[in-house]
């Protein structure tokens, strides 16, 4: 029996819609199977581009170039560092100069036509033994001239000499020895020179000798001496003398006069500087 022909149009149909399906079906997968590919090559492509790294380290390059900008060249360290070693350098220049001018002041002295101050001597210590200027080779001296009935200005001479002399021993012991010559040698003996001395200071060094070889120590130091000759026992007269301290260095050179302008501390100072600047051995 012969299909009608409305059967055969609705199998047409039926035919076509599956058609469609499969076409439609078809399609939308390649679709999608080809999305995916396009999408990894367009990341790959803004990979190679603009990589994440390269942003986040220009951005780091941005942070640091501010930081930069806001502390300068120098940071607080090189700052200090910079303080401290114009500090030192202040400090060495001044040291310097002032090193160099005692070191003229000593070589001054020294000069062709210059007074010599200081010389050989032999006199008499206040223990009664023989005392010349070899035994104060080897050290700094402190020198001064005074005398035993003086009312006034040897006391607080005397006492201003102990101040320095234990100042500087602080510092630099045993780079000084002080000595006490009289200009009066008639009533300063040995004996009294040692009881005088020794109510001022242990450590001092008391020197007498005859009229004549206390006469000539007192024109190698350039010390007015006015004390009459022949003197008669109980005899009353006037010694005159010079007020200074000289301070002579371990040769036997005159170095420096420390006068009353001087206070026991600024003369302690001159006297420990000095010593501090001497490059031979001292003497112990």
């Amino acid at each position: 029996m012969a299909p009608s022909s409305s059967l055969l149009r609705s199998f047409a149909q039926t035919q076509s819609r599956r058609q469609c399906r499969r076409f439609l079906s078809t399609t939308s997968t390649s679709t999608l199977s080809r999305r995916p590919a396009a999408t990894l090559s367009q990341q790959c492509l803004r990979s190679k581009h603009q990589p994440p790294e390269q942003r986040r380290y220009k951005s780091q390059s941005v942070e640091e170039a501010k930081s930069r900008y806001r502390t300068g060249p120098f940071s607080w360290k090189a700052g200090l560092l910079f303080i401290v070693a114009g500090v030192g350098l202040v400090y060495y220049f001044e040291y310097e100069k002032q090193r160099m001018q005692r070191k003229r002041i000593a070589e001054a002295t020294k000069g062709v036509g210059r007074p010599k101050v200081g010389g050989n001597f032999e006199l008499v210590d206040q223990e009664g033994r023989p005392f010349s200027s070899a035994d104060l080779r080897g050290k700094y001296s402190l020198v001064y001239f005074g005398f035993t009935h003086c009312p006034d200005i040897c006391p607080e001479e005397l006492d201003k000499m102990a101040t320095m002399y234990d100042l500087v021993e602080a510092k630099h012991p045993g780079s000084v020895v002080p000595i006490f010559i009289t200009c009066d040698p008639a009533r300063d003996t040995p004996k009294v020179l040692k009881e005088y001395l020794a109510e001022f200071h242990p450590g001092f060094v008391g020197l007498t000798g005859t009229y004549e070889q206390i006469k000539e120590v007192c024109k190698l130091y350039r010390v007015y001496f006015s004390t009459p000759r022949n003197v008669k026992p109980g005899q009353d007269y006037l010694v005159d003398h010079s007020i200074y301290f000289y301070l002579m260095d371990p040769e036997g050179d005159f170095v420096e006069a420390l006068g009353r302008q001087h206070s026991p501390e600024q003369a302690a100072k001159v006297i420990w500087e000095h010593t501090k600047d001497w490059k031979g051995q001292l003497k112990k």
